[in-house]
């Protein structure tokens, strides 16, 4: 028999549509069509939902599978549910109803950190496993890693406000915090990361090696689009960028290294795809003039939907991944190789893991946009580059692939001798 599974996230992908939300549900697709039970779960605030009194849950579309759990009362630092009176009560009450024999835990913010043991105090045969999808636990900075005003990474497990920029917090309070999570992270049978970049830091930051393994995301099927037509003497200089627009994509590093590209005379358009939500007005009009800037080679199309890619990626020779703090492993990475697009990337982190510099892609130092602009420079006027890498380009594996590799680690938790139907 298949496991009977309920997966959390810390928000649903019809609301914000981020990597660790699409993946999840992604996934949780996948479970059921290869047979499984499943419930998903998305947690939410105010920023995207008005409470509901009588309820911690919300109906999300018109399936009969997929809630909204409220949740907005929420300790950032601490990663800590201050709300203790509602949530216990309501998701006991789910834990029960549903009775699962997996829970998958995609993130624990909104939830908060206290849920791994409520699980297991309700359910105690009930097994737990938690894709690690970021650094949240280790880093209270939205588990970047990267101090907030000067922009520089960090790698020791070790947290203080000095690394991160959260001045005024004494070294004691982080201490407390690294050990209180680990301490609830303890309920959890399994740990999955998907690079071994964040197998490496959760191991060093002290979580059991012998329970955290990788299994590398996978993407639903698609056919990939056309490349396109250079004709006689065309150049594969169009690039694109997908994603939100914040101070940690890299996106004003990608606009500088533009500048430079025009002042070097390069032939080039790059065509920038999303938007701006929850910016500060400081980073907007950052990022506002330097359009302006280079509104004659650079193009900007905002926001866009899941559906839209194939559409967009028609009309771009590379993808840019210009982040400046150790991403995991960005969804546009494997949008890009889907449609036989090369990507220009960041060496650092799980971006520098899924792009083969000088096989499928370009490695650069990342927060340089004159190391950028000098890639990019290259690549638009290297049609043998183009080719080389684009057609070295694998696209990733099928997320129901990966979802049978989820399934075989679940039953191994379950028992040694659970077989599927």
């Amino acid at each position: 028999m298949n496991p009977r599974i309920l997966v959390l996230a810390h928000n649903h992908p019809d609301l914000h549509p981020g990597g660790t939300e699409i993946f999840a549900h992604d996934l949780f697709g996948a479970y059921k069509r290869a047979g499984c039970d499943a419930l998903f779960v998305g947690a939410t605030n105010d920023v995207h939902r008005v409470r509901r009194p009588g309820t911690s849950f919300q109906a999300v579309n018109d399936s009969d599978d997929e809630l909204l759990f409220w949740a907005g009362h929420f300790d950032r630092f601490n990663m800590s549910q201050t709300d203790l009176y509602a949530v216990v009560p309501a998701m006991t009450e789910l834990l029960e109803n549903f009775r699962p024999d997996i829970v998958h835990i995609h993130h624990l913010v909104l939830f908060g950190i206290e849920l791994p043991m409520l699980i297991r105090r309700v359910l105690p045969d009930c097994k737990i496993v938690m894709t690690l999808h970021d650094y949240y636990q280790i880093c209270p900075h939205d588990g970047l890693m990267i101090h907030r005003e000067t922009r520089q990474r960090y790698l020791s497990a070790d947290m203080s406000g000095d690394k991160c920029g959260l001045e005024g917090i004494s070294t004691d309070r982080f201490a407390m915090r690294s050990v209180n999570i680990r301490n609830h992270l303890r309920a959890v049978d399994l740990f999955l990361s998907p690079s071994r970049f964040l197998q490496e830091r959760y191991i060093e930051w002290g979580i059991d090696p012998h329970k955290i393994e990788v299994i590398h995301n996978g993407r639903p099927a698609v056919r990939a689009v056309r490349r396109r037509d250079h004709g006689t003497g065309g150049m594969p200089n169009v690039f694109g960028y997908f994603g939100n627009l914040n101070p940690w994509k890299g996106a004003d590093v990608l606009l500088n290294a533009c500048r430079k590209l025009m002042d070097d005379g390069v032939d080039f358009e790059l065509r920038i795809h999303g938007g701006a939500p929850f910016q500060t007005a400081a980073f907007n009009e950052k990022i506002d003039k330097l359009f302006a800037q280079t509104s004659s080679h650079v193009v900007r199309l905002g926001a866009y939907d899941r559906d839209d890619i194939p559409e967009l990626m028609a009309a771009v020779d590379w993808v840019v991944a210009p982040s400046i703090w150790w991403e995991n492993a960005p969804l546009v990475i494997q949008e890009a190789f889907q449609h036989d697009r090369p990507v220009i990337t960041s060496n650092i982190g799980g971006m520098a893991e899924m792009v083969r510099d000088g096989m499928d892609g370009v490695h650069v130092r990342p927060d340089d946009p004159g190391a950028l602009a000098r890639a990019m420079a290259d690549c638009a006027t290297n049609p043998k580059l183009w080719k080389k890498l684009s057609g070295n380009v694998r696209a990733p594996a099928n997320i129901d692939d990966v979802a049978q590799t989820h399934l075989s680690r679940f039953r191994n938790l379950i028992r040694p001798d659970f077989v599927a139907a």
